[in-house]
């Protein structure tokens, strides 16, 4: 359960922080809602992950693939360029990412 828990939480942050922009500062309020409602989620599964796998680890899979797949969504969604630069940045928080949980012993397998 806690790499499903985790999964969540990344897609509730990813639609959170989507919805920051589609929100235009709070001004509209179903996107407003949407960052809101979550962030709660995002945060609540986020701490239910930490009962079984380092905070390190699990932030550092939380952050990173939150922002390979915000800039993936600001890419589709609202037309934001990705120069090769991002997307070198971009595979190297994926392997990270493929790293800690395929040869780390500290992910909490």
């Amino acid at each position: 359960m806690t790499y499903i828990y985790l999964f969540i939480a990344i897609i509730s942050e990813v639609i959170a922080t989507s919805s920051l922009k589609a929100s235009e500062g709070f001004t509209r309020f179903y996107p407003s809602v949407a960052v809101v409602v979550g962030y709660i989620i995002s945060f609540i599964l986020l701490s239910l992950v930490l009962k079984s796998m380092p905070v390190g680890i699990a932030y550092a899979i939380w952050a990173g693939m939150g922002i390979v797949l915000v800039a993936c969504a600001g890419f589709i969604f609202f037309g934001q360029k990705l120069d090769a630069y991002a997307i070198g940045g971009m595979v190297l928080i994926i392997a990270g990412v493929l790293m800690i949980n395929l040869l780390s012993k500290t992910a909490g397998h």
